[in-house]
């Protein structure tokens, strides 16, 4: 389709929810009109507008928590749309990853949405590695130590998971499994590979098997 076959609405625009593409978490819902739709499509980062200010913004462009768009997808009326972004930083204005933070009811904070806790985790991993002191971070140390560290941490991590589990320590079996999946994500990040294409990689497992 097009942005022909989009129904804006009478004041010429479209509601747009965005998304993070590897969570799925929803981290804003804005406004498009025609010119900010396509800003967005040719520029490859999120374009909206406001319609408190009447004219076009470029979300990240005074923060630098910018969004770059992974794709684009209608409703089945075409009179709202689903852009999938990868964010460099916090969606919302208050600094919090989505501005859907304030629970109404139910436990569906952003801080509780467990759903996201490892791309979060790979975030921070991610920020220790390249900013802080091994000194003072234990991150920074296993990443400065090399890779024969990372790889032993790992075994003697999965082999605390086995023996859990073999003596049906359930507490016991969560918490060495918390910590196998966080030095599993260190050493992912030694290696450069996220854990999106792990993801995909089960996907695709899933695909095959029909």
């Amino acid at each position: 389709m097009s942005i022909d076959d989009i129904a804006f609405n009478d004041d010429g625009l479209v509601p747009a929810v965005v998304q993070d593409a590897e969570t799925g978490r929803v981290l804003t819902v804005a406004w498009m009109n025609r010119d900010s739709l396509e800003k967005t499509i040719e520029t490859g980062q999120t374009w909206f507008w406001s319609r408190s200010r009447q004219e076009l913004w470029n979300k990240g462009a005074t923060s630098g928590n910018t969004q770059e768009v992974a794709g684009i997808a209608t409703d089945c009326d075409s009179d709202a749309i689903v852009v999938s972004v990868i964010p460099a930083g916090p969606a919302c204005h208050t600094g919090e990853t989505t501005c859907f933070h304030v629970p109404l009811q139910g436990d569906v904070g952003a801080d509780n949405a467990s759903y996201a806790m490892l791309p979060d985790l790979e975030a921070i991993i991610r920020e220790r590695v390249q900013d802080a002191d091994p000194a003072s971070s234990y991150t920074a140390h296993l990443m400065a130590k090399g890779i024969d560290t990372m790889c032993k941490k790992v075994g003697e991590e999965a082999t605390e998971v086995a023996i859990a589990a073999k003596g049906q320590e359930r507490d016991q079996l969560i918490y060495e499994s918390a910590d196998l999946l966080y030095h599993l994500m260190v050493l992912w990040q030694s290696q450069d590979i996220r854990l999106s294409e792990v993801a995909e990689e089960l996907a695709s497992r899933r695909r095959e098997e029909g």
